[in-house]
């Protein structure tokens, strides 16, 4: 296991403040970054790139005082008013998008999946060495309250050796939206390998180490749908654990977030992180009560006939933004570093190619 994403809630910051520049109105810059840079202290949306009038109202109603942008060209113009870019773009956008923003003087946040191949993310992280620049990835399911809570319980040692982790993104979506992710083909970053895929082989990854072999069955189920909307994956840690990873648009009846199979128990859990939902409905993330769980959504551990509801850690979400700052502002370490994210690049090319080929592919 990597060292364990903070959980704890946002600290007061008496540095100076940095000003962002968020490249990207749609759902991911206005529901999953806005509000979370706007809850950090320390840091100032100063900045938002948008081409569509809607969302540049939208942007400055709710950020009096912010500048919109309507191409990425005027923002590289004024670089030097901003220190940090974050980018949520389309996904074929987000590898030249980043380059560009280091090479105009700013540290970047890349939105996952942080490139389309392991080989433009190893670019990138070369780029950044050169340029001296900061440079980390949006992973925020690191601080999904049901993730910390099955770190610690696997880091205290209370499942015993896990030998099998599932891990499921499900949903009931039989119509399509029409959205880009969903019109895109996977050769441009479409489909839910690249949407929710980088988030469920992240965390395995977090809690399990390298993955040696890959087995993925990838389908394309629903009419006006060009790419993957229900994707398994099954991977072998080199640790010894197995991983099955589900995530589907197309999942009447779903399954239990997590079901944690060790050898003195098991951990299970239903139902997504409220945080999405609390973000989606506009609510601050600097809320007192952000990120509790009530106790009826705590998980369950133990074994059959002898469980017990296990007190969720907080989820944090805001913590992304908080290491962001410190890394920027003071040197920190990055709240996830590149590299870490690289190796799962590799798993969904494997995945790719398995699905492919109907083989096992070996890393």
């Amino acid at each position: 296991m990597a060292d364990a994403p903070e959980a704890q809630s946002t600290p007061e910051h008496g540095g100076p403040e940095l000003h962002v520049a968020l490249i990207g109105y749609g759902k991911g810059g206005e529901v999953f970054h806005a509000p979370l840079i706007d809850a950090v202290p320390g840091l100032r949306l100063s900045a938002v790139v948008t081409g569509n009038p809607e969302r540049r109202r939208a942007a400055e109603e709710r950020y009096p005082g912010v500048t919109v942008y309507p191409n990425v060209a005027e923002l590289w113009a004024d670089a030097d008013r901003y220190e940090i870019a974050v980018v949520t773009t389309p996904n074929d956008t987000h590898a030249p998008l980043a380059q560009a923003a280091m090479e105009a003087g700013m540290a970047v946040v890349v939105d996952k999946p942080f490139a389309l191949t392991a080989g433009q993310a190893r670019e990138l992280t070369d780029l950044a060495d050169k340029l001296g620049r900061v440079l980390t990835v949006y992973q925020n399911r690191r601080w999904d309250a049901d993730f910390l809570t099955l770190w610690n319980l696997i880091d205290e040692g209370t499942l015993g050796r896990v030998h099998r982790f599932e891990s499921r993104f499900e949903r009931w979506r039989p119509r399509a939206k029409g959205t880009w992710r969903e019109t895109a083909g996977a050769e441009t970053g479409g489909g839910l390998l690249y949407d929710l895929g980088p988030h469920l082989i992240d965390q395995a990854i977090n809690l399990f180490g390298p993955v040696t072999s890959v087995y993925a069955e990838i389908d394309t189920l629903r009419e006006g749908v060009n790419a993957d909307d229900d994707v398994f994956l099954a991977l072998n840690h080199a640790r010894g654990t197995r991983s099955h990873l589900w995530m589907s648009a197309l999942t009447a009846q779903t399954g239990p977030r997590f079901r944690v199979l060790g050898s003195e128990g098991a951990f299970t859990s239903f139902g997504l992180d409220a945080q999405e939902a609390r973000l989606n409905a506009g609510e601050r993330a600097d809320a007192a009560d952000w990120g509790v769980v009530p106790e009826e959504d705590w998980g369950v551990l133990g074994t059959d006939g002898d469980t017990r509801r296990v007190p969720s850690e907080r989820g944090a979400y805001p913590e992304f933004y908080v290491g962001v700052r410190d890394a920027v502002g003071e040197g920190e370490p990055l709240p996830v570093n590149p590299h870490e994210v690289i190796h799962g690049l590799e798993v969904i090319e494997a995945a790719r190619r398995s699905a492919r080929t109907g083989s096992v592919v070996t890393l």
